[in-house]
């Protein structure tokens, strides 16, 4: 993982120490809604207000620093920006896990795309269904 400062300043954004530690906690977790990154920021900068840490994460997903993962029905989590994946996502205990593709999943639908003239920002693919520890209970 690169540094985080060297990962805002790539994106066109100063390296605040309020992003740094955002980021901190999402690398520690992987996947995480706001309000745990506030839960945890909070314990070592506990004059950090929510709305400030709702305005850095809603920037760094606007700059690429950070993906947005949505969870049908719950409250979306957060995730550093990396190569293609796909995520799983638990509907009983809302775990998201990455699963790496092998296969070039992008390609699928740039053709399809490009049949409707349509140009692509970008794409995620999350997949819902139950963990194995939900299944197993």
């Amino acid at each position: 993982m690169q540094c985080y400062a060297e990962m805002i300043k790539n994106s066109g954004l100063k390296a605040t120490f309020q992003r740094m530690t955002i980021l901190s906690v999402i690398d520690k977790f992987g996947h995480i809604s706001i309000d745990e990154i506030y839960e945890e920021v909070k314990k070592t900068h506990p004059t950090l207000s929510l709305a400030t840490v709702y305005k850095n994460i809603l920037n760094m997903v606007s700059h690429n620093v950070l993906t947005e993962v949505p969870i049908a029905g719950k409250k979306s989590k957060y995730e550093i920006k990396k190569a293609d994946h796909i995520h799983l996502v638990c509907t009983n205990c809302n775990s998201v896990t990455d699963i790496d593709v092998e296969i070039p999943v992008n390609s699928a639908f740039e053709k399809l795309a490009g049949e409707e003239s349509f140009k692509i920002s970008s794409t995620q693919v999350n997949i819902y269904g139950v963990c194995p520890n939900c299944s197993k209970a």
